[in-house]
């Protein structure tokens, strides 16, 4: 057999953009030792990179790095769409973070650079057909988020936050490389879809404690890195103790990433019969535990990483329909999954135009503050908070936000096509519990200011908000733009 891999290079064009940035940005820092054009270069190289992902998935999925019909690399329209959201969100965040970076609180060529080394691992994880390239990909979009957190000088909690991310990363990491261990010492295969085949085909192997054992250590690994409920507790301390931008990239790009990966071995991997019940407890608990603790919040990047947990469950609920053999069949596993990457997609993009309008009404440098620290906002910044409030609004699935109300309905239509009743239920009963904290940090927005609140929002914060207003004002519009067309992002989902 010949074992000579033939490399397609167009379909590893958008890896190689996003890997091209991060060298880039290093020389320019090296050699320019100008911020602005450090920043332009990281800023153009994720442009390019979105550029690239949405050309090249245009056309049909591309394979490379195959032996027979096993792929390491398979380029297709989810693929796309996940690197293309990536690069944008990488962009995004390279936006918010200019008042900072021009305010001297992070060395600007460290910073760009580890962002463009999280972009490329969030690009080459869309693409991974096998367990080392996506664990490999996921490791590489989260590792240089552990020094991103950190990176904000004189600053004790920032610290913290580095620390406790990295310890709880690290067991992750151990448990997710234990779990692919024990699968190939089951089946001898790492491909995705080759072990996908061998465990329907060999229903023995299913059997096997050590398969069991093997599907449930690498399901834990993984809901570590979307901070599902009970493998939660690191994200609301490291959001909140990480540079807003940071936090901002934590609670989208880096969510995705694991969401992915997650769905990845799911859909193609691993028995749905074993995942499927797994999942549904998994859904279960961390939509309700992160909306009821989400209420009683009143640090905003506290409230908004709650909110984030809940809305992790959301996304996983619709693989819990795979619990029932209704939910098994090919039409509903296909509209499960499209389901749960079009809520991921549609999550992203109002979570990033939250950040942004908290961004916008901060001062530079600053943290989340409290909820009373909001308060009046819209009476000093009216354009400001009514982005915000509409991307908080889009989060709890009322209109205007048309993209989050098509994103649980999306939901709720695939778990009923799946015979999932109960869960669509669930669902339904934790979208009317979060309903009440975004609504109380939209109204904080348009409530009078009390004579001894400090002006926080007022004018310290209106000369760093030049980039930051139109990374807010595209994040707007692209959530807007998603709500009015839901169903472009579940026909790339689908693919």
């Amino acid at each position: 057999m010949n074992v000579v891999q033939s490399v397609d290079s167009v379909a590893l064009l958008p890896a190689y953009l996003a890997a091209g940035t991060a060298v880039l940005v290093l020389i320019t820092d090296l050699l320019v030792a100008r911020p602005r054009a450090t920043i332009a270069v990281a800023a153009l190289g994720a442009l390019g990179t979105a550029v690239a992902c949405a050309l090249v998935g245009a056309g049909a999925e591309r394979r490379t790095f195959c032996v027979g019909a096993d792929c390491s690399w398979i380029f297709g329209g989810r693929a796309a769409l996940v690197g293309a959201v990536v690069a944008l969100l990488t962009l995004g965040v390279l936006g918010l973070s200019v008042p900072a970076l021009r305010a001297g609180r992070s060395p600007v060529g460290e910073y760009a650079f580890l962002l463009a080394c999280s972009m490329t691992g969030g690009v080459v994880l869309g693409a991974a057909g096998d367990l080392i390239t996506l664990i490999v990909a996921l490791e590489t979009l989260t590792l240089p988020l552990y020094v991103l957190v950190g990176l904000r000088r004189g600053s004790l909690a920032s610290a913290e936050a580095a620390l406790t991310f990295f310890v709880v990363s690290v067991v992750a990491t151990t448990l997710t490389l234990l779990g692919a261990a024990l699968l190939y010492a089951v089946t001898g295969g790492l491909h995705l879809d080759r072990l996908g085949g061998l465990l329907a085909e060999q229903p023995e192997l299913r059997d096997l404690p050590l398969t069991s054992a093997a599907v449930a250590v690498l399901l834990v690994g993984l809901a570590f890195k979307v901070a599902a409920v009970p493998f939660h507790a690191w994200a609301p301390a490291t959001y909140d103790g990480a540079p807003l931008p940071v936090a901002a990239y934590l609670s989208t790009a880096s969510k995705l990433g694991g969401l992915i990966a997650l769905l990845a071995v799911v859909q193609r991997a691993l028995p749905a019969d074993q995942t499927g019940p797994v999942l549904a407890v998994l859904a279960v608990l961390t939509m309700t535990v992160g909306n009821l603790v989400a209420l009683r919040q009143r640090r905003t990047v506290r409230l908004l990483a709650w909110s984030s947990v809940a809305q992790a469950g959301y996304i996983l609920a619709p693989l819990g329909a795979l619990a029932l053999a209704a939910g098994r069949t090919d039409e509903a596993r296909s509209a499960a999954y499209a389901a749960a990457v079009a809520y991921a997609v549609f999550f992203v993009v109002l979570e990033l135009a939250a950040f942004a309008g908290l961004t916008a009404l901060r001062p530079a440098g600053a943290d989340g503050g409290t909820l009373d620290d909001l308060r009046g906002a819209a009476r000093r910044h009216p354009w400001r908070a009514a982005a915000f409030g509409l991307a908080l609004v889009g989060l709890a699935g009322l209109p205007p936000g048309l993209a989050g109300l098509f994103a649980k309905v999306t939901v709720v239509r695939a778990l009923l096509d799946g015979g999932a009743e109960w869960l669509a239920l669930v669902v339904a009963l934790n979208a009317v519990i979060g309903l009440a904290y975004y609504l109380r940090v939209t109204a904080a927005l348009w409530a009078p200011t009390p004579l001894a609140a400090p002006n926080v929002g007022g004018a310290a914060a209106v000369p760093v908000v030049g980039v930051v207003a139109v990374v807010l004002g595209v994040a707007t519009v692209a959530a807007v733009v998603l709500g009015v067309a839901p169903q472009l992002v579940l026909d790339l989902a689908g693919r």
